[in-house]
Order: C-alpha cells, then structure tokens, then sequence
C-alpha cells in the first residue's frame, strides 16, 4: 500500500499562488488538449533515416511508434522519438525510421489508426530521448465556475513568476501504479533479494526520483523559497541543464533570478558528490530521509544524481475566459508538465 504521504507529495504538493480558484472538466475531447512538439532544430536533409513528423489523436506514443515500426519494416528499437506525449491529446511529435532505399518523402501521407505522417524529410542520427527545446499547449477548460478579475489575476502572476516545477501524475503512474512498483522493489531489496528487472523499470526509477524532488519543493513552496535563490543552492540556467553553485547569493544573482533567467533546482537523487552546500544540502538530505523506500531502490541502481529547476517558466502565456471555458496557450521547456500550471489554477481537475 502506498503510503498517504507519497501520494500527498505526488499528487497534491502545495500551490505557490493560492487556492485553487474554481474546478473544471479537462480533456472533454482530444480537442481540448492540443500538444505540438518543438523540437528546435530541422532535419539535416540527408543520411540514413527519416525524420517524421505525425499527428496522433487518442494514441499514446510507444504504440505509435510500433505501428510505424510495423509500417515501414522495421524494429521497433530502431524507431526514435524525443519525448511521451498524452494518450488522451491531439499532439504532433517527431519520429525516426530506417528509411532504407526509399526517399524520405514517400513517408508523408502514412497513416493509421489514430496516427498520420503529415512531414517527412532524410535526417541524419535516429532521435534520441530528451532532444527537443519544449512543447506548446493549446487547453481548454469546461465547466469553470469563477470570478473573471481572479483567473485574470491568477494568470498575470503565472506569467511573470512562473510555477513550481512538480513532476506532474503521468510521471506516477495510473492510479499512481509506479510508487505501488517502488514499494515492491523496496520489500525485495528489503527481504535480502534481488527485485530483477521489470519491464516498466525505468518509470519506476523515474517516480521514486520524482517522489523525492516532489517533496523537496513542496517544502520549499512551503518556505517561500521555491522562487528565489539561497545560499548553498545550486542554480539552473533557464530552459538549459547549466548549474552552478550558489555560495552566496548577490545582488547580480539576486536580479537575474527575479528576471527568471536563473532558477534554483534541487536533486534527483543518485550516486555522486552532492552539489548544494549548508542549509540548501541539509534540507534536501532531511526530505530524502522521510523516503527510505524510495531512497534504497535508487541507491541500488547506483543512478547518478542529477539537478532540476525548481522553478517553470511558462512562456507565452495567453488565456481567454467566457462562457464557462477557459482556454490557456502556452509553451514549457522539455521535460516539464502542463498540470503544474493548471493546478496553480483550477486544483484538481476532472476528466471525463
């Protein structure tokens, strides 16, 4: 059973902007929650694989890409995708496949269900996880019941400082079934046995890291401290994995934090020297220790430990609001969860 407190922080860490200021209805249809991929480069236009471009509705992207492995006679390990994208969304993402002798052109216009090509060019390296800038959001909320001058309010704040950083429910699994798999791997490792490798390993590590940043930033919210910088932090360069240590913050420091060009970060955990110092080390280490499930079953991968910003900047923020309908556009750096905007909003969401 996973404990109350592992789903509190994984589910419903505090709110930096206050409560929630009405409840909505999320994903009606796929309609509702548009995803477009930015990748930040083009293809090269030559080499050995395609670079694709596809627009999937009500499909999640592993099954995609064995569909298009299946389509164009591949193995599934040699089809490349950047990032997971919502089943229940309208996306457009990219993909690589071995093009073999065909000009990468004759992909465009594959189709299937809940899928379709719609670009297609020769690149040249099989895309590899992680490499892309961010993604662009295209919401809509049903049903909200609120004051028209407090959403106003609410996204004026979000846009000039931004939300806490929270790994969002999808990293947790349905029904929060990835924290269920730590707790296993924890009462294996517990009992003097070796848990073997599961199939979903890597989404179980993910969770049990993201369990503990969760919480490191829930007490930082909590503290004030999630939008500034402290001394011993370690800070993050804007929409970029730079970090630097943070000895002692100045006004220079100080300016470009409040200007969101820095942002303080805390650790996934793992194997390594810890970067933060003083206060800022003491806190992540007291936080880590109210998790030893969670904690054993990344020390026994010997994962090295990594930095995230505590802080997501939510860049070009528009919103409309009438007729019960809010309908938010917006764009997030890779790795990061349109939910930690629209909790700072609406709380918990309902979807149909």
């Amino acid at each position: 059973m996973i404990p109350e407190q592992w789903r509190t922080v994984a589910l419903a860490p505090p709110t930096a902007w206050g409560g929630a200021l009405g409840s909505g209805l999320l994903r009606s249809s796929p309609e509702d929650f548009i995803v477009d991929e930015m990748l930040g480069f083009a293809a090269s236009g030559d080499g050995p694989h395609a670079l694709l471009r596809v627009r999937k509705r009500g499909a999640n992207t592993e099954w995609v890409a064995r569909e298009l492995a299946r389509a164009v006679g591949c193995k599934p390990f040699e089809v490349g995708f950047a990032g997971l994208k919502d089943r229940n969304a309208l996306t457009t993402q990219a993909f690589t496949v071995p093009r073999g002798k065909r000009p990468a052109e004759e992909f465009a216009g594959l189709k299937g269900e809940g899928y379709e090509v719609i670009e297609a060019a020769a690149h040249q390296r099989k895309l590899p996880r992680g490499a892309l800038e961010g993604n662009r959001f295209d919401i809509t909320v049903r049903e909200l019941r609120a004051d028209p001058a407090q959403v106003a309010q609410r996204l004026a704040a979000i846009a000039g400082g931004g939300v806490p950083n929270y790994f969002g429910p999808q990293r947790f699994g349905r029904e929060a079934g990835n924290l269920e798999a730590v707790m296993r791997a924890a009462a294996a490792l517990g009992q003097g046995g070796r848990r073997g490798r599961a199939p979903d390993q890597g989404f179980m590590l993910s969770a049990a890291r993201g369990l503990v940043f969760n919480a490191v930033l829930a007490e930082r919210v909590r503290q004030g401290s999630w939008n500034r910088l402290s001394p011993g932090d370690v800070a993050n360069l804007d929409g970029r994995g730079s970090v630097f240590a943070v000895e002692l913050p100045d006004a220079g420091l100080e300016r470009r934090c409040a200007e969101m060009d820095l942002h303080p970060t805390a650790a996934l955990p793992g194997a390594g020297e810890p970067l933060a110092r003083g206060a800022a080390l003491e806190l992540e280490q007291a936080i880590a220790a109210q998790f030893p499930e969670a904690m054993a079953v990344i020390q026994s991968e010997r994962m090295n430990a990594e930095r995230r910003a505590l802080r997501l900047r939510v860049r070009d923020l528009s919103w409309e609001y009438r007729d019960e309908m809010l309908r938010l556009q917006f764009a997030l750096s890779a790795g990061s969860f349109a939910t930690a905007v629209l909790r700072e909003i609406i709380g918990s969401v309902a979807e149909e």
